[in-house]
């Protein structure tokens, strides 16, 4: 496979994915990424000049916070002293391939995240005294972090140690890379809305004072599944009602405030509790267009119930997320 090729596939997704509508980190999101590294090789394969790892991958988000991905690199600029002894370099081609598990810290969204990662890859490299290649399983460690632009487009910087199991020597790398993120839980989330309709004003009587105003209000009640913070398909026309009642009325803001039911930790659940309210969020101000400055998210736990925690009925009523907002009009 050739490195052209491989970054051709890249580009192309990335192209491709800024086309998509309601891009959003989280489980089952894809990110694509390429990448350059510089390569510190062991004294043993006898190569003057380290050379650079360029290449491309992609990933998928198991959890909000673990991925797996695969990436292919290709070496370049490795050169080693003429085994003939002639003089003059020989320019050492190769590959490596990586199978990795990447676990994230901090939330999904814009800003900072730290990683570190795990994982085997298979190396093709030619040889500095012989024809042919030498064919080495590496079994690999990393960390770096990553920096979310957006809600989809980061850049990163990584550091990776490769313990080459074949030949009993240790190797490394440290490189930066730049990428896309897409498709994960917002785009299939959004919440419930039970607007409550403005009275039709009385009408007006020649010399009659102008009526006080009237105080309206949309409620917005979102259900949840077990232990995710995704929101449910069937709600999304429930967020956007809340979405168009705030466009409505611009001088409304609103806080979306995150529940659970009683089953697992404390803090397990007060984490939760904040994905979920910051999963409504994301919906309101990345796809229906709130500016952000006027929706925050606070999470509850399960300090706030309003069913028995004893039931199943009771459970589902509580995995919830709550908000309102009121607007006075004549």
């Amino acid at each position: 496979m050739k490195l052209k090729n491989t970054l051709g596939v890249v580009i192309g997704s990335l192209v491709a994915a800024t086309s998509i509508s309601a891009l959003a980190q989280g489980q089952g999101a894809v990110e694509v990424e390429a990448f350059g590294k510089h390569y510190f090789t062991d004294s043993s394969r006898d190569v003057q000049r380290d050379g650079e790892l360029y290449g491309a991958g992609a990933s998928y988000f198991l959890t909000d916070d673990v991925s797996l991905g695969l990436s292919y690199g290709e070496y370049h600029d490795l050169t080693s002293q003429d085994p003939v002894g002639a003089g003059g370099h020989k320019d050492i081609k190769g590959s490596l391939t990586s199978l990795d598990a990447t676990y994230h810290f901090g939330q999904p969204g814009v800003g900072l995240r730290p990683y570190v990662s795990a994982g085997a890859a298979h190396q093709s490299i030619g040889q500095a005294a012989r024809g042919g290649r030498d064919h080495s399983t590496f079994a690999n460690v990393g960390t770096g972090v990553k920096y979310y632009f957006t809600e989809n487009f980061f850049a990163k910087a990584s550091v990776d140690g490769m313990y080459n199991i074949d030949a009993d020597e240790a190797e490394w790398m440290a490189g930066v890379g730049v990428g896309l993120n897409f498709g994960g839980g917002a785009q299939q989330q959004v919440a419930q809305v039970e607007p409550t309709p403005a009275p039709a004003p009385a009408p007006m009587v020649d010399n009659e004072p102008e009526p006080e105003p009237e105080l309206v209000r949309v409620e917005l009640d979102v259900k949840f599944d077990f232990d995710k913070a995704r929101v449910r398909e069937e709600s999304y026309n429930d967020i956007k009602n809340l979405a168009d009642f705030m466009q409505q009325y611009p001088q409304t803001n609103t806080t979306v405030e995150g529940h659970t039911d009683s089953v697992g930790t404390d803090q397990y659940n007060q984490r939760l509790s904040e994905r979920r309210a910051q999963a409504v969020r994301e919906v309101l101000v990345n796809q229906y267009g709130v500016e952000s400055q006027r929706v925050d998210s606070v999470g509850y736990g399960e300090t706030r119930p309003v069913a028995d925690n004893s039931t199943e009925e009771g459970r589902q009523i509580n995995r919830r997320v709550e908000a309102e907002v009121e607007a006075q009009v004549r």
